[in-house]
C-alpha cells in the first residue's frame, strides 16, 4: 500500500464506501491514512472513518483520538472533516467522543464558515442520541443563529429542533430569538428552519 498514489488511494476509499460489508476489517487501513498523507487523502479517510464509526462504533473507538487531533489542523477542510467524523462516530457511540465535545465547541467560532457549519452538523448527529450533553452549549448555538454567513444561519436552527424533540426545556429559553428569526429573517430557509425548531416547544 505504501506505493499507492493519492489517486489510487482515493479510488480504493471510494470502492470501500460502497462495500459496507468490508468496513470492519478495513478500519485499520483507513485509519493508517491519517498520518503522512495529502490533505485530499486525509480528508477522504476522515469522512469514511466517520461513516464506519456510525455502523461499527466499537471498532472505531481506538481511532477517535487521532480523528479528534485534526480539530486543530491548519487546514480548514481537515477541521471540517474531523468534526463530521466525530459527529457520525458520536452518533454511534457517544462515550467515544464525549471527551472531545469541548474541543469541538471551540470551533463554533472558527474563522472558516464551513468549519462552523460542520460543528452544527456534527452536533446534530450527536444530539440526536445524547441531547443532554448539549445543555451547557446552548448559548454557543444561540450565537450561531446570528452568524454572518447565511449557510451557517440556515443550519443553526436545526440543532434547536433536534434537541427540542426530547429536551424542549433546553430550547425554550431561546424561543423568542427563534420566533424573531421565523418572522423576520431575510432568508427564507432560516425562517422555515426557525419555525420548525419552535414546533417542538410550543
Amino acid at each position: 500500500m505504501i506505493d499507492m498514489t493519492d489517486s489510487m488511494i482515493c479510488s480504493r476509499l471510494s470502492e470501500l464506501t460502497d462495500r459496507k460489508d468490508e468496513w470492519p476489517e478495513n478500519i485499520p487501513f483507513v485509519a493508517s491514512l491519517l498520518q503522512g498523507r495529502s490533505v485530499r487523502v486525509t480528508a477522504k479517510a476522515l469522512w469514511l472513518l466517520g461513516e464506519m464509526g456510525l455502523r461499527h462504533p466499537n471498532e472505531i473507538r481506538d481511532c477517535v483520538p487521532c480523528i479528534a487531533s485534526f480539530l486543530t489542523s491548519s487546514e480548514p477542510l481537515l477541521r471540517q472533516r474531523s468534526l463530521n467524523a466525530l459527529g457520525r462516530a458520536g452518533r454511534g457511540c457517544f462515550s467515544c467522543v464525549q471527551p472531545f465535545l469541548g474541543d469541538m465547541a471551540e470551533l463554533a467560532s472558527d474563522s472558516d464558515p464551513g468549519v462552523r457549519l460542520s460543528f452544527i452538523w456534527a452536533s446534530e448527529n450527536i444530539a440526536s442520541v445524547s441531547p443532554d450533553a448539549y445543555g451547557v452549549y446552548m448559548q454557543v448555538f444561540s450565537d450561531l443563529l446570528s452568524d454572518a454567513e447565511v449557510r451557517v444561519r440556515m443550519e443553526a436552527p436545526e440543532i434547536f429542533r433536534v434537541i427540542g424533540k426530547s429536551r424542549p426545556d433546553l430550547v425554550f429559553p431561546f424561543a423568542e430569538q427563534l420566533a424573531d428569526l421565523a418572522e423576520n429573517d431575510p432568508d427564507r430557509v432560516v425562517r422555515i428552519h426557525s419555525a420548525g425548531a419552535l414546533k417542538n416547544i410550543i
